[in-house]
């Protein structure tokens, strides 16, 4: 910015030598017209070089409008757009017609900048700057080119028409590692002698045809490097005055950390992404060693604290001593993928090893920082006098840098990670120590998540089979098998279930049921509702009275989970059926469960039109029972809603396939329920809970129940026990003859003093012993404690006392008073 037709000093008008600063800085002022102008057209500052210039000053100028100077005034228009206060523009530069102190006008160069608010001075000034000086060119501009292309940090390289080098600077001539008189006539590709070095050339050949500018990547290890490094190369045509092409420039610029850093990121990114996708202790560990591999080292192995790998709590804070440690993930670069017997592993996946206190392993542990080594370290050496082994497996394969960095997540110590590099490669840098520590530890939350999950479901899992039956009982009413599957991976363990309650008369209570939800609080739930189910199946009530029960229970665990939770977060569904192998006949009731799928023994479907029930919790609403008949060897299905997957089918498609499958011959029920898990879920895992209960029924012939009508008379006690007595030795069962005359006694004596006829007994010999009266009162007998001068009140304690279970159950004609006695296997004796 210059002052037009003012001398320009030469070059003699500065000493020679070293300029000081503190000269330089006080030249500043005087050599530089400036002056500040704010929005209103008002100077606000006048500069020591603005009165050299126009000869005014700053007392004559400064509070004065600017187009005081001008020498013909505003030209016309107004001021320049850039100049307005209301203008857009941050920088306005031109030439202006200003006016001397003597009156003699000025054509001046000027450049103006709008000032920032935040800068010192009010917001919208303009700050106006001219040149006094160096506006000219003179010889010494030669030598300031000449020294700026020599000493120039870039490093550059001027190629002539043939691409044959002709000039490098002093930043090329270092990183070809060729002076620069051995190298002049070559070209780029024979002095790189590289593949890169060739692709370079085309480009320039590219650059030189079309004349124009390209830009260049490479990655490679010039003359003057002991390392790659990457290259970013601007490969500019160059023109002589008339505009012809004359040569190409070649200016290289020093990458590598740059793009090292890009990786460092994008290999960060990848872990954030990769590591973690699920709550598997030990996926996760795999997947922090796959996405190290190859990119932060050439191998790693992943090893945590012996038992953490199956949901154990770890010791707070720093681990010291020797420790144990299980392996449980590596990856090499050797390898293409993960492969759990990587030939370089030392130790292979979930063997647990010892590690000395002096190991890299455990100093890391002990100080929760990463320790790097060599294995010529002392401490190395050490390790390998330790275990010359491991030494000597170390050297087969290269190992050469290993870092350890410790998995620490939440002030617990979890595990160790161990970056290796292989001997040939490069050490490991501070920069990628720190990308290990950020990855191992992003992987540590993951790690410690997936332990928490672990622990979480092993716990609900624990408390669910304690709740579920540990074993299914015996009875000849029906064959029994069941599976349960938890859901994966995912939800965990919820609150499905199912039992096989055994009940008077040789009858079984099949029961199936689904909780609303999963983990601890289903499985609590879930565990509540069994034992309602059991308690009131011991009173014999009816499966729609059951559940209607049953209901009622679920509404009052709604209200006492609190006005935050519905009844439908606390519900539940259950199917309830109860099958008498006497009469064949089996009744069942739902609420809001799925009917079974029963089985014929010909293979067809028995249709089960199932009133549909409200779930568990909803109230108000009636459940219906439905009563059918069936054969022997039907097989009834009961299940949970998981069984049908529908994610995967809908439910009349999953329930023809069950069908199908029962229908098929099988070695048992057990082996049908493996069949059933099989094809409905392949690979075992379910997106819900899946509960499967089978019965196969049975039927208790003729031989096995006797029946007699009672007439109500008191004579008619002592024939009912001659008829007991004939029995119980057509079944051999003479040991049970005695407690079994006197029960009967007592019973019917019962019946015929307090009920009303008829009255009939039942003898069922099963699994056990089982007398029953049956009369049309509805009036049941209860247990009390008779005193010394009572006339009644010892019959029921004196069959209580010869019995293992005794009660009584309301039928539709009255009511069944019964007692059962439990049959030793080998010999029936009572």
């Amino acid at each position: 910015m210059t002052r037009q037709g003012s001398p320009s000093p030469g070059p003699g008008d500065r000493p020679e030598g070293p300029v000081n600063d503190a000269d330089a800085g006080s030249d500043i002022d005087a050599d530089t017209a400036t002056v500040r102008v704010d929005p209103r057209g008002v100077l606000t500052s006048w500069s020591e070089g603005a009165e050299r210039l126009l000869g005014y000053p700053a007392s004559e100028t400064v509070g004065r409008e600017a187009t005081m100077l001008l020498a013909r005034g505003l030209p016309e228009g107004g001021l320049p757009e850039g100049l307005r206060p209301d203008g857009g523009k941050p920088r306005w530069n031109g030439t202006v017609t200003l006016r001397h102190r003597d009156g003699r006008p000025l054509d001046v160069r000027v450049v103006a900048h709008r000032q920032d608010p935040t800068d010192r001075a009010p917001g919208g000034d303009w700050l106006l700057v001219s040149a006094l000086s160096g506006t000219e060119a003179v010889a010494e501009d030669a030598e300031l080119s000449r020294w700026a292309f020599d000493q120039c940090p870039c490093a550059l390289a001027v190629y002539d028409t043939r691409l044959r080098l002709r000039r490098v600077n002093g930043a090329m001539d270092k990183v070809i590692g060729l002076p620069e008189d051995e190298i002049r006539g070559l070209h780029l590709a024979e002095i790189g002698g590289k593949p890169q070095s060739a692709e370079l050339e085309d480009q320039m050949r590219e650059a030189l045809t079309t004349g124009t500018a390209l830009d260049a990547r490479t990655f490679m290890r010039t003359g003057g490097e002991a390392e790659e490094h990457a290259w970013s190369a601007r490969l500019a045509p160059l023109r002589d005055e008339e505009g012809r092409v004359r040569g190409v420039c070649l200016a290289a610029h020093d990458v590598t950390e740059e793009v090292l850093a890009r990786q460092r990121l994008l290999l960060l990114n990848s872990a954030s992404v990769r590591v973690g996708t699920t709550l598997d202790v030990n996926r996760t560990a795999w997947e922090l060693a796959d996405v190290c591999v190859p990119h932060l080292a050439d191998f790693v192995s992943v090893d945590l604290l012996e038992h953490l790998a199956d949901g154990a709590e770890p010791p707070p804070g720093p681990v010291t001593g020797p420790v144990p440690l299980r392996r449980v993930a590596h990856r090499s670069r050797t390898e293409d993928h993960v492969n759990e017997d990587a030939p370089d592993a030392w130790v292979k996946v979930g063997d647990v090893q010892v590690y000395p206190d002096f190991s890299p392993l455990a100093a890391s542990l002990a100080s929760g920082r990463p320790v790097l080594n060599t294995m010529t370290d002392p401490v190395m050496r050490r390790w390998a006098e330790l275990i010359p082994a491991r030494a000597a497996h170390a050297k087969k394969y290269g190992f050469h840098w290993v870092m350890a960095v410790p998995v620490l997540a939440r002030g617990t110590t979890l595990g160790v990670a161990v970056f290796s590099r292989f001997e040939g490669g490069v050490p490991f840098a501070p920069d990628d120590v720190l990308l290990a520590e950020e990855i191992t530890a992003r992987a540590a939350v993951c790690i410690d998540n997936s332990r928490r999950f672990t622990r979480e479901q092993n716990t609900s899992l624990a408390l669910q089979r304690s709740l579920l039956p540990h074993h299914l009982p015996r009875a000849n009413a029906v064959d029994i098998a069941s599976r349960y599957l938890p859901a994966s991976p995912h939800p965990g363990v919820g609150g499905d279930w199912f039992d096989v309650i055994p009940l008077s008369g040789a009858r079984v209570a099949l029961v199936v049921g689904d909780v609303v939800g999963h983990g601890i609080q289903a499985s609590a739930t879930m565990g509540r509702l069994r034992t309602a189910v059991r308690t009131l199946a011991d009173v014999d009530l009816p499966p729609d009275e059951l559940l209607t029960h049953l209901d009622d229970l679920v509404i009052r665990l709604s209200a006492d989970a609190g006005a935050e939770q519905t009844s439908a977060e606390v519900g539940a569904t259950c199917l309830y059926a109860v099958y008498d192998p006497i009469s064949r006949r089996c009744t069942l009731a739902g609420a809001g469960h799925p009917p079974p799928v029963v089985v014929t023994p010909d293979g067809r479907t028995f249709p089960v039109e199932l009133p549909v029930g409200p779930p568990l919790g909803v109230g108000g609403l009636p459940f219906e029972s439905v009563d059918f008949e069936l054969p022997e060897s039907t097989v009834l299905a009961l299940y949970t809603d998981g069984l049908m997957d529908p994610g995967e089918r809908d439910t009349d498609e999953g329930r023809r396939i069950l069908a199908e499958i029962l229908a098929r011959p099988a070695a048992s029920l057990d082996a049908a329920c493996g069949a059933v898990l099989s094809t409905l879920l392949p690979g075992g895992r379910a997106q819900d809970d899946v509960a499967l209960l089978l019965a196969r029924t049975k039927v208790l012939d003729t031989a096995h129940v006797a029946t007699w009508d009672v007439p109500a008379d008191p004579a008619e006690v002592a024939r009912t026990r001659g008829y007991v007595t004939a029995q119980l030795r057509d079944w051999r069962l003479e040991d049970a003859i005695f407690a079994t005359e006197l029960v009967t006694s007592e019973l019917v004596t019962n019946a015929i003093r307090h009920a009303t006829p008829p009255i009939q007994l039942r003898l069922i010999h099963d699994l056990s012993l089982i007398c029953e009266v049956s009369d049309s009162s509805t009036t049941v007998p209860h247990l009390r404690r008779a005193r010394a001068f009572d006339e009644g009140g010892r019959g029921l304690l004196l069959v209580a006392q010869l019995t293992q279970r005794w009660g009584s159950r309301h039928n539709p004609t009255g009511k069944t008073i019964w007692a059962e006695q439990i049959l030793h296997p080998e010999n029936g004796e009572a």
